[in-house]
Order: structure tokens, then sequence, then C-alpha cells
């Protein structure tokens, strides 16, 4: 009742028409697994500087609709934040315009569950620039796959420590490690852990970010 009372408070405050699709009812078993490569941790002041998203369907990653570009920020990149993420200034010297690339990703995301690791924080990240362009905050459910990791780790206690470290979530679940710190790769291996541990736990695990 809540969420419905929520939902359609988020709804009336929607400034584009356009993009009442985002409160539709997505199809089932369909979900946009997405990365962003930021300038930073602190979603209030950082920026994001690529995003990389893939649609699964069913128990498949239609790599033929990957979604992946470059955001051209509005100050310089600080060079700690260069050595974690790869970016360099010259990569986003052909970055698109950010309103542009996120009414990109909405059209690419549509109502779809958007799945990911830690995604709380790139759900964040992307609703400051929505509320900015659309008047609201990224309405989709989530999936966070470290939760689901972690429902399946049989422990002796309930103090027992689970490691949720994106590497050993890889290595546990024997999926390839891709190139680290790029938005498209990160996307694509959490896909991969969403697909192993969908039949194992119950999937969604919904955040609502007002």
């Amino acid at each position: 009742m809540f969420e419905n009372f929520f939902k359609n408070w988020n709804r009336k405050k929607l400034k584009n028409k356009k993009y009442d699709f985002l409160f539709h009812e997505p199809t089932i078993d369909e979900y946009i697994c997405l990365d962003c490569e930021t300038s930073g941790l602190n979603p209030r002041k950082d920026e994001i500087l690529s995003i990389g998203a893939v649609h699964i369907k069913g128990n498949k990653i239609l790599m033929r609709k990957t979604f992946y570009l470059f955001l051209k920020p509005s100050k310089h990149i600080a060079e700690e934040s260069i050595k974690i993420h790869q970016i360099r200034p010259i990569d986003l010297e052909n970055g698109l315009d950010p309103e542009d690339a996120i009414y990109q990703l909405l059209d690419f995301i549509g109502s779809r569950p958007i799945v990911g690791y830690y995604i709380k924080f790139d759900v964040a990240i992307i609703s400051k620039y929505t509320k900015k362009f659309i008047g609201i905050k990224l309405p989709n459910e989530t999936i966070e796959v470290s939760s689901m990791y972690y429902r399946t780790r049989k422990r002796s206690s309930d103090y027992e420590f689970i490691d949720l470290k994106f590497d050993t979530i890889l290595k546990n679940l024997n999926i390839p490690a891709l190139g680290k710190h790029d938005a498209l790769n990160d996307a694509i291996m959490t896909s991969m852990i969403f697909l192993k541990l969908k039949d194992l736990t119950p999937a969604k695990t919904t955040f609502y970010t007002n």
C-alpha cells in the first residue's frame, strides 16, 4: 500500500510526461544490469564519467543490446580518481552532455528492474541527474547481487563473516573476470552473477530512493 502511494506521489512530480513509461508495469523476467564509473564516491558532489548497461531477458544477456557511453564532466577529474577508473580527460573530450546521456539511459532502462553490485550508489548518483532533468529520482525497482549472494552462503552461525567483495563473488561462482573499472565489463560480470544466483534466491531486493 505504501509502495503504491510512493509511486503515485513520485509520478505526479514528473516534469516530462514522455518518461511516464518509467512507472509502467515492467515486462516479466526482463532486467537491466548497469554500472557507473564516477569521479568519486559521494553522489551529492561527484559526477558520472561513464555508464555501462546490458539487457537481461530470461536467462540470457542480450549482448546486441548493450549500452555504453562517456559523459562530459563539468570540472577537472582528480588524479586519484583517474588511477582508480583509468578514465583520462582525453577519453571524456567527446563525452555526451549529461542531459543527453541520461535521456538515452532512461530510454534503454524503461520500467525494468535494475540489477547491480552496490546498486544503491549507482541509483543515487543517476537520480541526482534525473531529478534535475525530469523532476524525479529513478523510480525503478533494484536488485542487489551481493544480497542475493549472501543469502546463498551456508553459515555455521549468524555471526560468521561472509566476504562480499566483487572478486570473491566472481571466484566462488566460477565467473571469468573481465577488465575491471570498465562500466560495461562490470555490468556484464554483474549480470552473470545475477543469472547464476537468480534461481537460487528470491530475486528482488527493492529499494525506494526517495
